[in-house]
C-alpha cells in the first residue's frame, strides 16, 4: 500500500517549509522541500460592485460647478416631492400609519413577500374585471426600485440582453449591468408625445432578448401612451414572445382629461410584471412601499417565474412592517380630493412651465401629460459656445443657480429635463432665469456670424 508522510519545517521568522516523503511499495522517496503558501491580504471589490454604474451620478458628481452666489440655488434636478413641502401626503394615510405604530401589532418580521393580509389590500386595490388580482399575485417590496430589481433578476441571465426606453429612467441600465445582462435601447419619438418607435423597437429583438421594460406614465418624459398605443405595444410583444416588466409607478398620475390605462388591462396573452408603489401618487417616497403585480393569465410565467420571485425575495426580509401595515387604510381612506388638488397642482406648473420655456428663443419644451417631468430640447446650433446638454446644464447652473438634469442622464443628449414638484414662484423664478441665460447666449441663424464676417 502506499503511503506519505509530510512534515512541516518552521524555524524563526523563515516561510513554513513542507518535507514531502512519498513511501511506496516500500521504497521511500524524498521529493524535498516545497515551500507553503504564505497569507497575504488581497481583498477585492466583487465583479458585480465593478459593473455596477448609476448614470446620473456619474454625470452630476463630475459637473464641478459652483452656483452664482448672488442667486438662491433652485433645484430642478430631484425627482422627491418632498423637498420643499409644499406637496405633503393626506393626513388619512399619517394617521394611518401612527394608528399601526400605536398597535404594536406590526413591529416583527414579516413573510419576505409581505404579510397576506396587505397583499390581499393591494390585490383589491389594483385588481379589475380585465386583469384579476390575488393575494398570491402580489409580491410587497422595498419601494418600486427593489420591485424593478427583483422582476428584472427573475426574468434575465446574465449574457441575455433587455429591452430599454431612450430616453429612460437610468436605474434600468444600472441594475442590468450589475447583473451581467446586455442593455439594448429602443427609441422614443418627441415629435409624437414620446411615443415608442415601434419599427425600431421590434429590430432589437433577438434570441437572447429576456424582456421589454416599458414605463408609462414616462420619467424622463411626463408623457402618458393612449390606449391604441399600448394595444401595439402589446403586438409587438406577442408576435416575439417576450414578457413586458411595466414600471408604473406614476399610474394614475395624469393630467387633465389625459387617461391612463394600465398594460395588463389590455393584454390578452402577454404576461406582465407590473411595479409600482406608494412613492409618488402618495407623495412617500422614503417610506419604501413597492410591489409587483403578477399577470399571467395564460399561465406563460406558470409556477416558475412566481416560485422565482419569492426565492429572490428572501435575499432581504421584505419593506417596512409599519406601512405594510397602514396600506389597506390608506388605499380606503384617501380622499379624493387628495389626488384631484395633487395633479392640479402639478397641471398648473406643467402649463406655466411649457408656456415659459416655449417662448425662449433656441429652447423647444415638449408638453407633459403626467408624472413630474418636462422634457426640454436645445437647440444647440444656437449655443455654439456649449458642446452639448451637459455644458450647457453646468453653466446654468454657475451662471443662474438653476439646476437641471442634463438629458444625457437618460441617454439623450441634447436635452434637459425640469422637474415640476417646486413650489409655482420657483418654477416663475426659474423660467425667468433660464431666459436670462438662454438670451446671453443664443445666436441666431447657424453661419449668421460668418456671414457678418464676409460683408
Amino acid at each position: 500500500m502506499d503511503s506519505y508522510l509530510i512534515r512541516v519545517d518552521s524555524h524563526g521568522d523563515h516561510a513554513s517549509m513542507l518535507d514531502v516523503h512519498l513511501k511506496t511499495n516500500g521504497n521511500s522517496i524524498s521529493v524535498g522541500k516545497v515551500k507553503s503558501r504564505k497569507p497575504r491580504w488581497a481583498v477585492r471589490a466583487s465583479e458585480m460592485s465593478k459593473k455596477t454604474f448609476n448614470p446620473v451620478r456619474a454625470i452630476v458628481d463630475t459637473m464641478k460647478v459652483e452656483p452664482n452666489p448672488k442667486k438662491a440655488m433652485i433645484a430642478l434636478s430631484l425627482g422627491d416631492p418632498t423637498v420643499f413641502g409644499n406637496l405633503p401626503t393626506s393626513e388619512e394615510v399619517t394617521q394611518a400609519v401612527k394608528k399601526v405604530l400605536d398597535s404594536g401589532r406590526y413591529n416583527g418580521y414579516a413573510p419576505s413577500v409581505g404579510y397576506q393580509s396587505c397583499r390581499e389590500a393591494v390585490a383589491a386595490y389594483y385588481s379589475c374585471p380585465e386583469a384579476p388580482l390575488k393575494a398570491q399575485d402580489v409580491i410587497l417590496t422595498s419601494g418600486c426600485s427593489q420591485a424593478i430589481e427583483l422582476a428584472l433578476a427573475v426574468l434575465a441571465n446574465p449574457g441575455q440582453n433587455i429591452l430599454v426606453p431612450r430616453p429612460g429612467f437610468s436605474l434600468y441600465k444600472t441594475l442590468a449591468l450589475s447583473m451581467g445582462i446586455e442593455v439594448k435601447h429602443y427609441n422614443l419619438l418627441p415629435e409624437k408625445a414620446w411615443e415608442i418607435d415601434l419599427e425600431h423597437l421590434e429590430s432589437l429583438v433577438d434570441e437572447k432578448t429576456a424582456c421589454l421594460i416599458m414605463n408609462n406614465p414616462s420619467n424622463p418624459c411626463g408623457s402618458v401612451f393612449s390606449k391604441s398605443h399600448l394595444q401595439k405595444i402589446l403586438a409587438v410583444a406577442s408576435r416575439q414572445c417576450i414578457p413586458i416588466l411595466a414600471d408604473e409607478i406614476y399610474g394614475d398620475m395624469v393630467f387633465g382629461d389625459c387617461k391612463y390605462e394600465p398594460i395588463a388591462n389590455l393584454s390578452t396573452n402577454v404576461p406582465i410584471l407590473s411595479c409600482g408603489g406608494l412613492a409618488k401618487r402618495w407623495l412617500v417616497p422614503g417610506w419604501r412601499m413597492g410591489w409587483i403585480l403578477i399577470h399571467d393569465r395564460r399561465d406563460i410565467f406558470g409556477n416558475e417565474i412566481r416560485d422565482g420571485l419569492v426565492r429572490l425575495s428572501q435575499r432581504i426580509l421584505g419593506p417596512c412592517t409599519l406601512v405594510q401595515g397602514a396600506l389597506e387604510h390608506i388605499f380606503q381612506q384617501t380622499p379624493s380630493e387628495f389626488y384631484h388638488n395633487t395633479l392640479s397642482f402639478l397641471k398648473s406648473n406643467a402649463d406655466l412651465c411649457y408656456a415659459a420655456l416655449s417662448a425662449i428663443p433656441g429652447l423647444r419644451p415638449v408638453q407633459p401629460s403626467g408624472a413630474m417631468y418636462l422634457m426640454v430640447e436645445i437647440e444647440m446650433e444656437h449655443f455654439p459656445e456649449f458642446e452639448n446638454d451637459v455644458e450647457f446644464t453646468e453653466r446654468l447652473i454657475s451662471e443662474q443657480s438653476v439646476f437641471c438634469l442634463p438629458a444625457t442622464c437618460f441617454e439623450y443628449p441634447n436635452f434637459f429635463r425640469v422637474v415640476i414638484t417646486v413650489p409655482e414662484e420657483m418654477i416663475l423664478e426659474a423660467c425667468g432665469r433660464i431666459q436670462e441665460f438662454c438670451e446671453m447666449h443664443y445666436q441666431g441663424a447657424e453661419g449668421g456670424q460668418d456671414m457678418e464676417c464676409d460683408k
